[in-house]
């Protein structure tokens, strides 16, 4: 349709903000703020940047999983009285309860649904 795309990040187009926030007046504020001769635009990113960020994104994704998996973890041993500290190596060395199979502490089913969550 002819229009050039220009990015401005939200934090230059708040100051034109005039009152309280909705659709009518955001769109206010960028027409005012792309109106201004002084206003700094970003570039657009490349497709590769964008990949790069994918993978980033989905990193955090699996690590913040990770790390909630891990504390379900350590609760659920905890309400079985066995303490065990943060973190993930920590974890694995309080684990080696699972080995002693005369530790009554842990039920089968409890060693079955902790043996198949074990990071």
């Amino acid at each position: 349709m002819g229009h050039t795309i220009r990015l401005m990040p939200p934090e230059y187009t708040r100051p034109y903000v005039k009152a309280n926030k909705n659709d009518d007046h955001d769109a206010e504020a960028i027409a005012e703020a792309a109106a201004r001769p002084t206003m700094r635009f970003v570039p657009i990113k490349s497709e590769a940047q964008s990949d790069i960020q994918a993978l980033h994104r989905a990193r955090s994704r699996l690590v913040s999983e990770r790390t909630a998996l891990i504390n379900h973890l350590r609760a659920l041993l905890l309400e079985r009285g066995i303490v065990a500290a943060q973190g993930r190596r920590k974890l694995a060395d309080a684990l080696v309860v699972f080995a002693d199979e005369e530790d009554e502490r842990l039920t089968p089913r409890m060693r079955g649904l902790v043996g198949s969550e074990m990071p």
